[in-house]
């Protein structure tokens, strides 16, 4: 079965950036469909992006023109590039995989989630 971690958060100042990877074990990610999430504190987990198997990309308005997803299968890794962070973009993020990435935006509807990894973006 599918097994996903989620490394690369950490502190940065608003304008910055980070990149966020979710490595996969237990099975390629040739065929599968991996989204991003966030949650804050007090918020409903949000779907942010979704790379399909295909390598189609998908975004929320929320992140479009600044986040950026991609994969690369002979690492077995997705990746999230996020610039221009603002204060808001603080949140735990997870990564999680589906058939497909027509759901993104309903996070219930993926499985196999990551432990998460904390995303500070402050002053």
């Amino acid at each position: 079965q599918l097994q996903l971690v989620e490394s690369g958060g950490g502190l940065v100042q608003p304008g910055g950036s980070l990149r966020l990877s979710c490595a996969a074990s237990g099975l390629t990610l040739d065929y599968t469909a991996i989204g991003w999430f966030r949650q804050a504190p007090g918020k409903e987990r949000e779907g942010l992006s979704c790379i399909s198997s295909s390598g189609t990309t998908n975004y929320a308005d929320s992140v479009k023109g600044r986040f950026t997803i991609s994969r690369d299968n002979a690492k077995n890794t997705v990746y999230l590039q996020m610039n221009s962070l603002k204060p808001e973009d603080t949140a735990v993020y997870y990564c999680a995989g589906n058939r497909g990435c027509s759901t993104y935006e309903l996070p219930f509807t993926f499985g196999s989630w990551g432990q998460g990894t904390q995303v500070t973006v402050s002053s």
